[in-house]
């Protein structure tokens, strides 16, 4: 995020000397010792939160905090790195295997207390899988086990005592006994080449290490007790690829595992090693992660056990479909979760309800939900940006902190860049927080270059982090579509949109496919919004109207709703919508009506529809007026107030005015307070004097409104406003 940002902004109390992570690593930043949290059987901890939480940012904070202190590391499973490794190899090398030898190889140079680990239970199994290189002679496989040749060891055999059982399985040695093969007819992966190659690995081990050996490939799948069988059958797997790959490389995570579990429990380790090693796994929400959280879900599901930390990465809030075996949601039993503001980690143990077997890999699993910034550390991060700028009025400084927290909902990446954005800042006066969008930023080490700070986000919490399971021929579309979905309401709505919008598309995306999308990606839901998450939604509102001149895009967008709604009432007046955002399908149309120009239209219909219903009246006014307003002048303050001349009898004009105030209180972008509550009393008193059926049950409704209004709650609450009332 650069090198301004507050590395433990919003995180202080987990990387404490006695918060979470501390407990969990059994030892604090400072070197102090803790109590370890949990254990024999350790959780899984997966940090869980959408784009923008802070979930690789707090990764790194603790790698850095306590890699002194304990061997911990860091890998970005995200990253095309392993893959780009393992591409002139493919038969020998996959992204999993050379993650797993990246992290040996960091903890092969670890030089804290208890110095540097050794990896021969690793070693043994990379060296078999090397036998697949393309090449396939002995010389090209003596120089692929070459790569690994610091693991079995450690370095220059320090801390190596004289009785050390590992000692002799050395790369040089291999490779001096694969070279006496060379000139001999052996074809590629042939028995004679496997031997040989075992020959050396077992040749000069002393009985532990052979037996250790046998304990761990001897209960490879087919292995019988034998542990060449087991490595053969280890390299057959991994050369077959698919389901066996996984499962040979699921067995080498648990190899290195059992690496780093033996340096702690032997009689010097358990001396002079403290804490666990743990191994850090952001976006694990990818292939690559996902495989290896898998893996060690599995081993501990079927009673292995090791010491060592696993914590990674899930964008979607159940921690990812594969921990929960294919139930269907309303079987799904959420694992245990810790959310860091309700207090201490909270104790965990397996469930045992269930045969190990069966019982799904969410069992297994500690959900961390990242947390959202306080009201309070919001406004420090945006004092400590505007320091570096002039000093504005108290005002505006209320302003920008109200205009930030409720674009950003709390998320803390949003809240850093529109923080560092509106430290030069002025607010227009009585502007939408949607201004705020226009405001540059330089990012560090982009020179002199200034965006937008809507593109920047945009390209961070969107382009950037697309959808695992999205499908190649969208990605160059994604964000377009997410842009014109922003004003759908639900699922219909949503299809009207795509149909258009993919038009001549061979291959389309549905609804129901982008919703999944984007709850796999971590973006919230709601019941009232197809984009359910408040701050990406007004982001790509403000794309939208941006989009072509005039806001163009934006009123087509809206026609076209319109119109298949009032299609849809015309051809069943009473018909109920499919979504649940809307009573009826009139009121849906006149939402999107509301918002393209037709104000005047849809004050006809409040006022011609309001005698006789006052209560069914104001839930629809509500619904119809849950609704963004479009960028431009914004006259509905004074509309509201009664201060914009109108037509026609009292009942109308008290219904123009009422519906602007009710339209300001539901966009949410723009602060209300008392003097929209007063607006909203006044106008709701007016209409329950007058002489309707039903205008006196208008005086209940009034005093409900304004006290939401007053304290800026939503008078229409939903998932994604109903947190965005005032932070104090």
């Amino acid at each position: 995020m650069g090198g301004s940002v507050c590395e433990d902004l919003g995180f202080e109390k987990l990387l404490s000397d006695e918060g979470f992570f501390a407990r969990l690593l059994g030892r604090s930043p400072s070197g102090g010792g803790q109590e370890p949290l949990y254990g024999p059987d350790l959780p899984v901890v997966l940090l869980t939160g959408g784009p923008g939480m802070g979930k690789g940012r707090l990764l790194r904070a603790v790698r850095d905090r306590f890699a002194t202190k304990v061997p911990v590391v860091y890998l970005d499973c995200g990253s095309p790195v392993y893959a780009d490794r393992a591409e002139p190899e493919p038969g020998a090398r996959s992204a999993a295997t050379e993650a797993l030898a990246e992290a040996a190889r960091r903890l092969c140079g670890w030089q804290g207390t208890g110095g540097s680990f050794a990896f021969p239970r690793l070693f043994t199994g990379l060296a078999v899988i090397a036998t697949g290189v393309a090449d396939g002679t002995p010389a090209a496989v003596a120089t692929e086990v070459e790569r690994y040749e610091e693991l079995p060891q450690k370095q220059r055999l320090r801390g190596l005592g004289a009785g050390d059982f590992w000692r002799g399985v050395l790369s040089g040695t291999v490779r001096n006994l694969l070279t006496t093969l060379s000139g001999q007819a052996i074809d590629p992966y042939s028995a004679a080449l496997h031997n040989a190659l075992l020959d050396a690995l077992f040749e000069r081990l002393a009985p532990r290490g052979r037996e250790e050996l046998e304990r761990i490939y001897g209960v490879y799948p087919g292995a019988a007790g034998q542990p060449g069988d087991g490595l053969r059958n280890l390299a057959a797997d991994f050369q077959a690829g698919g389901e066996s790959r996984e499962l040979a490389e699921s067995f080498l995570f648990r190899a290195l595992r059992e690496d780093l579990e033996a340096a702690y429990a032997s009689a010097v380790g358990w001396l002079r090693r403290v804490g666990r090693p743990g191994l850090l796994l952001d976006r694990a929400e990818s292939p690559l992660g996902e495989r290896l959280l898998r893996a060690v879900l599995s081993d501990r599901r079927g009673g292995q056990r090791d010491r060592v930390v696993i914590v990674g990465t899930a964008r979607r809030a159940d921690g990812g479909a594969f921990l929960h075996g294919g139930l269907p949601p309303h079987e799904v039993v959420p694992p245990a979760e810790f959310r860091p503001a309700d207090g201490g980690p909270p104790a965990w143990t397996r469930p045992t309800d269930t045969g190990a077997d069966r019982a799904p890999l969410a069992d297994g699993v500690l959900l961390l939900r990242m947390p959202l910034l306080t009201g309070d550390q919001l406004r420090r991060e945006t004092e400590r940006r505007q320091q570096r700028a002039e000093p504005e009025g108290a005002a505006n400084r209320r302003r920008i902190d109200a205009a930030v927290a409720r674009l950003s909902g709390g998320r803390p990446h949003t809240v850093i860049r529109l923080a560092a954005a509106a430290a030069a800042f002025r607010m227009p006066a009585d502007a939408n927080d949607r201004d705020l969008l226009d405001a540059p930023l330089r990012l560090p080490g982009d020179g002199a270059s200034e965006h937008p700070v809507a593109d920047v986000l945009l390209r961070e919490l969107v382009l950037d982090q697309l959808p695992v399971r999205l499908p190649t021929e969208h990605r160059d579309q994604w964000l377009d579509l997410l842009t014109h979905l922003s004003v759908a309401h639900d699922e219909e709505c949503a299809d009207v949109l795509l149909r258009h919008h993919q038009s001549g598309r061979v291959h389309a995306l549905t609804a129901h496919q982008v919703s999944q999308l984007l709850t796999d990606t971590g973006w919230p839901g709601c019941e009232r919004h197809f984009i359910g998450d408040f701050g990406l939604r007004q982001l790509l509102v403000h794309r939208l109207y941006g989009l072509r001149p005039g806001g163009a895009a934006w009123h087509a967008d809206h026609h076209l709703l319109r119109d298949h709604y009032a299609e849809r009432a015309e051809a069943d007046p009473r018909g109920a919508p499919s979504g649940g955002a809307f009573r009826s399908v009139t009121a849906h149309r006149m939402n999107h009506h509301l918002v393209s120009g037709g104000a005047d239209d849809v004050v006809s219909h409040l006022a011609a529809t309001l005698p006789g219903r006052p209560r069914e009246w104001c839930a629809e006014l509500l619904e119809i007026a849950q609704a963004p307003y479009p960028g431009g002048a914004d006259a509905r303050r004074e509309r509201a107030q009664g201060l914009v001349a109108a037509d026609g009898p009292a009942l109308r004009r008290t219904v123009d005015q009422l519906l602007h105030a009710v339209w300001l209180c539901e966009e949410r972008t723009r602060p209300t307070g008392t003097e929209t509550a007063r607006t909203l009393a006044r106008l709701l008193g007016l209409l329950s004097i007058m002489e309707f059926d039903g205008a006196v049950q208008l005086g209940k409704t009034a005093t409900e409104w304004s006290a939401l209004a007053e304290n800026e709650q939503p008078l229409l609450r939903c998932a994604c406003t109903g947190q965005l009332g005032r932070r104090r």
